[in-house]
Order: C-alpha cells, then structure tokens, then sequence
C-alpha cells in the first residue's frame, strides 16, 4: 500500500487568484498548499475592467482574450502593485511561481487557466464584508461560489472576511 496522496487534480501546478487589496494570507496560504506538495504555483490576476471576446470568428482569438497582448498602463501598473505583494509572499520560498494577467469573468477565467495548465487546484479569497461588496456580489456574483459551481478540481477558498491588508 502507497503512502503517496492521490492525484485528484491535474499534474500540473496550483492556480491561485489575485486581486488588488486581496489580504497577504491568500498567497500565504497558496504557498503553504504547493510548499506542501511540491507543486508550482501560478497567480492569476483578472483585469476588471474586461471581456472576452466570444462571437465565432474567422480565426481563433480566444487566447488573445484570455492572455492579453496588449497590456495598457493601468493594468501593468495594477500587476506591478500585485506583483510586489506576491514578490515579499514568496520571499524564501523554493517554490517556482509566476503571475498572469488575464481578462474577463474572474471565475471563468480562473477556471480556463487552470484547465490549460491541467491545474492540481485553484485557491480563491473571499470578498471583504461592507455595502460594496455585498452590492458587487448581488449583481456580480461571487468568483469563489462560481469556481466551486464550475470546476471539477478540488477549490480551496481561504476566508479573509476579518483580515488586515
């Protein structure tokens, strides 16, 4: 009998969703979780302010959509702040890592990454409680409930209801 743990995901690494003003123990714990396993990590970052292109097209642009070429300056200034955070997160650790900067729903696209990369699982934060993110929630719904409702890799959802930033 094996004591080895069981391959439930994908072979490949751990998919983690980042955010701005996201708390530090979000990463902290997607480390813990690929410390643990020997796994690389990969954060993904969802530009808000975007969409995928959809519509049956002559050509296949779809990874266009999901990995943005063009990077305008308030995205890449956006990643810089998340990569800085994630940079002091990792500090010291072994484990390989690396960000993407996607667009579109955040709980699709966190869910396309992760088929691509034949993920081991995806790790999500919650929302922060206050007005605004229970309003955002209400007509938006929440990236770790559609993770969970859409995803057949195992999701670990880290709560940072309380957390500082």
């Amino acid at each position: 009998m094996s004591k080895e743990p069981p391959h439930v995901g994908g072979a490949g690494p751990i998919v983690a969703g980042a955010m701005l003003k996201q708390p530090r123990r979000v990463a902290l714990e997607a480390r813990a979780l690929a410390e643990s396993l020997g796994s690389a990590l990969v954060f993904a970052y969802v530009e808000p302010n975007s969409y995928m292109v959809e519509w049956e097209l002559k050509e296949d642009i779809r990874g266009n959509s999901l990995n943005p070429k063009d990077i305008d300056e308030d995205m890449s200034a956006d990643a810089a702040d998340i990569m800085r955070i994630l940079d002091s997160c990792m500090a010291g650790s072994k484990v390989e890592w690396s960000l993407k900067v996607l667009t579109g729903e955040p709980g699709k696209a966190l869910s396309r990454l992760a088929d691509e990369l034949h993920a081991r699982m995806i790790v999500v934060g919650t929302r922060h409680k206050g007005f605004g993110a229970h309003l955002s929630e209400l007509f938006n719904g929440s990236t770790a409930s559609h993770v969970i409702a859409h995803q057949s890799l195992p999701v670990v959802v880290v709560p940072v209801h309380h957390e500082d930033r």
